[in-house]
């Protein structure tokens, strides 16, 4: 095992947020090019405005790719709110993208109509499901789900997935662990419990900032193969819990601070109504539930690297992108008082659930 002093986890030197942005950009092409060539979005608005509702049902989409899809184009500047709450064209989209308008671009648009991504996201949008593991049906390719084939029941492709999302995590875990600090000036031993999480870059962040924390990371028994890899690297393995469960259905070990680090955006709400009041409940008294996660803006207007990050997200679990409103209420409902969302990294906020008792 190595000295803890040998292996630090610092904050990055230079901020690689327009990486991110850049690799994210693809869904903005896929998500305009759908509306325009596959739906007729700007024609059937350009008629009348219309309810989200009404207009998902125009267009035989559910409530989830209708949300990820109007986001994207409000964000983009393309579609706006009335005071009823209605969507409608902005000058923008009503100068250049209604059909037969006399500086229409609809058209050229329309020459990306059939290339794979367009499809791929089209094909996404109509069955409200991602894809599976051939790429061929609908699936939880990488979230795992009981019952379902998923790359997180599979040596190889839950280590190639949990490998490639801890190259973010290792910017990010370590400005969380320092912008939202746990243990304070208390002495005492607590616990973090750290839910679907990977290989505990994040956990690893505040052990390493923490010597009084100790740290469960729960996750599925493949992956938790690299968090034990990780915290013996990282010299803080005689401080982690691994611990193999399902977080849906198993009980959830008691701790002083639950962590879910993007976490939530891979489920429908339900899914996440139900895991925020798990979490909730396996707080000890005056605990900490965190949730550290993209915020879109609460009239889900944007911003669009997070719209564009929510399409992303959308074709590849059953979530999506939420609003720091959605949050609150989940956490509210769970009998939590959240705090004001606290600032990471690379687009991500952390929002604090107390348990008041």
């Amino acid at each position: 095992m190595n000295d803890e002093s040998s292996s630090p986890l610092a904050t990055p030197p230079v901020d690689a947020t327009p990486i991110f942005e850049y690799f994210r950009g693809s869904y903005g092409t896929e998500l305009l090019t759908a509306a325009v060539a596959h739906f007729d979005l700007f024609g059937r608005l350009a008629k009348q405005s219309r309810s989200l509702s009404d207009l998902g049902s125009d267009l035989q989409l559910a409530e989830r790719p209708m949300i990820v899809l109007s986001t994207t184009l409000r964000a983009m500047g393309l579609l706006t709110t009335t005071s009823d709450n209605r969507l409608t064209l902005t000058d923008l989209a009503k100068s250049h993208l209604v059909p037969g308008a006399p500086f229409d671009v609809g058209n050229y648009v329309g020459l990306a109509a059939s290339s794979p991504g367009v499809m791929e996201m089209v094909t996404r949008l109509r069955t409200n499901r991602p894809a599976g593991l051939d790429a061929e049906e609908a699936g939880t390719a990488f979230i795992y789900r009981a019952g379902t084939a998923s790359a997180m029941e599979q040596q190889e492709l839950a280590e190639h997935f949990t490998l490639s999302l801890s190259g973010r995590a290792k910017n990010v875990a370590p400005v969380l662990a320092e912008r939202l600090p746990l243990t304070h000036d208390t002495t005492s031993p607590r616990t973090l419990l750290d839910i679907g999480g990977g290989t505990g870059i994040y956990s690893i962040a505040y052990l390493r900032r923490e010597p009084s924390l100790r740290a469960i990371v729960l996750d599925r028994p493949e992956v938790l193969k690299l968090a034990r890899r990780f915290a013996e690297e990282y010299g803080v393995a005689d401080r982690v819990e691994l611990c193999a469960a399902d977080m849906f259905t198993d009980d959830l070990p008691r701790a002083d601070f639950v962590l879910l680090s993007n976490i939530l955006h891979d489920w429908d709400v339900p899914a996440c109504h139900a895991l925020v009041e798990r979490c909730a409940n396996a707080l000890q008294p005056n605990g900490q539930l965190i949730i550290h996660d993209v915020l879109l803006n609460d009239a889900l207007d944007g911003p669009l690297p997070i719209a564009l990050y929510s399409a992303a997200l959308f074709t590849l679990t059953e979530g999506r992108a939420y609003s720091g409103r959605e949050y609150n209420d989940w956490l509210t409902a769970a009998g939590l008082t959240p705090a004001s969302p606290v600032a990471t990294h690379i687009h991500c906020h952390a929002i604090v659930g107390r348990r008041e008792r």
